[in-house]
């Protein structure tokens, strides 16, 4: 009978050795490379040793290496490969960490409504990471108040952390006074998102304060970190200032002509969110295609335009487990950016009752629905569907808007329906508190609505989409059939992994427990990844790391 060979064993015999390995054989690990073994071993030098006796692989890490062949009478392995240990530090562009002054490549996703608040702001800075505070949606006194309370927590030790920026094409002139509040206030680092196009104050703020340094460097004094999932948008912050908008800031002045000409030879952000599938404004990309055509397009566009400096591409969306993460920096990721899962947090400004709705969701229990600061647009959002209505109803609301030009050309009975089953109370009575509303914070709107029926009936129905992102903060328990909960499908893989650990109950959802632990298991996950560049045949158990309690 002919011996069989397989080819994973041929392959093995002819494993080539860089070296030699000499130490007690006993502390040899030749089966079972498990989550034990590795998660024990993750901050130590680990060799890969091979042993031409049985054709096997073997982990160790205590022996010593050498390049001669040792003594006839000394046991000896032959060496493969040498790791050092890995550290969550070490995960993403370490560029990215020194220019930001971080820990960790870990940033914490602007959840508007203050739901990424000044609580999680300041902890995941205290931790090592940043995080922008969600000022989208709030009005410029509660954003000042919020970025007080950040700085005086955090600014006197030098962390870093920064606030929103969304594109408010209904509200241009709120763009502009929250630039103001930001440049007045001195934060340094903003997010920009939702943005189609570029407009004079996201330009105003990346491009204040540039400076040369002594030895010639362009210097930020403010860090736009771009949001896109688009690649027409992407060019926009990758390439330098248009310089039309530039001369108008100018002419204004609104910025320096030093600032100007300094600004056309950088790009307009050297942070760059490439936002995949997420909760809240996302195009559903899948983060592995998405990202590396952006990487492909940045390259080109720092090619194009002779950047000195590298420009750091972070992944944002479906991050809510160590697997993801870590599948994000093999991607090339400079940095991660998480949201949905940190919504879930105690930290976060929303009430209990949505945590524990945020707790219960499953991957699919997400829907798309209409948004209301781009309603008029067909602008869509990602929310809970799971325990809420409000992704079905905000859906009707558009679908009445595009068919019908007025609230009196809609029928009775269509009327009827919507004010019993969505609003709660007469059309009416909804336009006397959107009055209300537009007559204190833009009372342009209403002069708007006054000559377009349309436009009228587009404010009535952004009432309730606009107060249904507000309920679930409030906590409004007559309304969770109408919370609007910002969600993407990180949660539900989220609440896969945590099940049965300390960190199922939403009460024990710490902030800094789900970064630690997210960093923790994605460095665990490339170190068996690399192992198993070597063949070594990693156990699948590793990847299925548990949370537990860890300590910064």
């Amino acid at each position: 009978m002919t011996n069989h060979i397989s080819k994973a064993e041929q392959s093995l015999r002819k494993m080539p050795t860089i070296g030699y390995w000499t130490g007690n054989p006993e502390e040899v690990h030749f089966d079972h490379f498990n989550h034990d073994l590795l998660s024990k071993s993750l901050r130590q030098t680990i060799h890969i040793v091979f042993d031409s006796s049985n054709h096997k692989l073997g982990l160790t890490t205590s022996g010593t290496i050498q390049f001669d062949q040792p003594h006839s009478n000394e046991p000896y392995l032959g060496l493969i490969a040498s790791l050092p240990g890995i550290y969550p530090e070490w995960l993403g562009d370490r560029s990215f960490n020194e220019a930001h002054n971080l820990r960790f490549a870990y940033v914490g996703g602007a959840m508007a409504r203050g739901i990424c608040s000044s609580r999680i702001v300041i902890q995941l800075a205290k931790m090592g990471g940043m995080a922008f505070f969600g000022s989208a949606g709030l009005r410029p006194e509660v954003i000042e108040k919020a970025i007080d309370e950040i700085s005086q927590a955090l600014d006197s030790s030098g962390l870093s952390w920064g606030c929103n920026l969304i594109h408010s094409p209904n509200e241009p002139q709120m763009e502009q006074q929250v630039v103001d509040l930001y440049l007045r206030k001195k934060v340094r680092r903003v997010s920009a998102s939702a943005f189609m196009k570029l407009t004079k104050p996201v330009v105003q703020y990346a491009c204040s304060g540039l400076f040369k340094d002594q030895n010639g460097e362009i210097c930020r004094t403010n860090f736009l970190f771009g949001k896109i999932s688009r690649e027409e948008v992407a060019r926009h912050f990758l390439s330098p200032a248009p310089k039309k908008i530039l001369d108008d800031l100018v002419n204004t002045g609104s910025l320096t002509q030093e600032e100007a000409d300094l600004a056309q030879q950088i790009p307009l952000s050297e942070d760059i969110i490439v936002e995949s599938d997420s909760g809240g404004h996302t195009d559903n990309r899948p983060l592995n295609a998405l990202f590396p055509t952006i990487r492909y397009q940045a390259n080109r566009l720092a090619e194009q335009h002779g950047y000195r400096r590298a420009i750091r591409l972070g992944a944002a969306g479906s991050l809510g487990t160590p697997i993801g993460v870590a599948a994000a920096f093999a991607l090339g990721a400079a940095f991660v950016v998480l949201g949905t899962v940190h919504q879930a947090s105690v930290e976060s400004g929303i009430a209990d009752s949505s945590r524990d709705m945020l707790s219960k969701a499953k991957l699919s229990d997400v829907v798309m629905t209409a948004s209301a600061d781009m309603f008029e647009l067909g602008v869509k959002v990602q929310v809970l569907k799971r325990g809420t209505l409000m992704g079905v109803r905000g859906n009707k609301l558009y679908d009445i808007y595009s068919r019908y030009n007025s609230i009196e050309e809609i029928p009775a009975s269509l009327k009827t329906q919507i004010e019993n089953q969505i609003f709660g109370m007469t059309l009416e009575a909804v336009w006397q508190k959107t009055e209300t509303f537009f007559e204190k914070v833009d009372p342009r709107m209403l002069e708007t609505a006054a000559k377009d029926p349309k436009k009228k009936m587009a404010l009535v129905f952004r009432w309730y989409i606009g107060n249904s992102s507000r309920w679930p903060i409030t906590g409004e328990e007559s309304r969770q059939a109408d919370y609007q909960i910002w969600c993407g499908p990180a949660m539900g893989s989220f609440n896969s992994w945590v099940k049965n650990s300390f960190l199922e109950p939403p009460k024990d959802r710490h902030i800094q427990q789900i970064a630690l632990n997210i960093l923790e298991g994605a460095t665990l996950i490339t170190r068996a990844n690399q192992l198993r560049t070597f063949g070594v045949p990693v156990d699948q158990d590793t990847y299925i790391t548990s949370p537990v309690p860890l300590k910064l």
